[in-house]
């Protein structure tokens, strides 16, 4: 299974195919928003057109950090604004997020099956694993280590 073919098929069928006049964003936040009380509070003064938008800019960096597991200023700075200190997004919410985001899928692709559900989930995992990590973390981790770095050891661990 190729999965960068059938997810970036899959993407291009979702972004053409309206249902009952959504867009598939527009399906995907309904989706989100509905899926627990504590998603629909965050989103409860939000305006979702400009929230629309700003999801379909960060999609295109989640893409980058897949194919590249480089994570990019913007990511960066998305990671940080979501942590416990800032809009205090719980990691488990992410796993709403993707199953919304599945759900959103299954709707807008004609062509969704499990091949293509597998390749949406593995494409977007990176970028939510990204996410999660940095929750209580205020400044991103690098992940470009230079070479003949040491990577840290928490003293109080013990030797590894």
């Amino acid at each position: 299974m190729e999965i960068d073919t059938i997810f970036d098929a899959s993407y291009g069928r979702v972004l053409e195919h309206e249902v009952g006049g959504q867009g598939f964003f527009e399906t995907f936040y309904a989706r989100f928003v509905a899926a627990s009380p504590e998603v629909a509070e965050k989103f409860r003064h939000t305006d979702m057109v400009r929230q629309r938008a700003m999801l379909k800019k960060s999609f295109y960096h989640l893409l980058a950090f897949y194919a590249s597991s480089h994570a990019d200023y913007y990511l960066n700075k998305v990671a940080i604004s979501h942590n416990r200190r800032h809009l205090d997004i719980r990691p488990g919410l992410y796993d709403l997020w993707l199953d919304a985001m599945v759900e959103s899928v299954r709707r807008h692709d004609p062509h969704c099956c499990p091949e293509v559900e597998l390749a949406w989930r593995l494409v977007m995992s990176p970028g939510i694993v990204y996410m999660k990590f940095h929750y209580d973390r205020d400044v991103p981790v690098a992940h470009d280590i230079p070479s003949g770095a040491v990577p840290y050891q928490d003293p109080s661990q013990g030797a590894i």
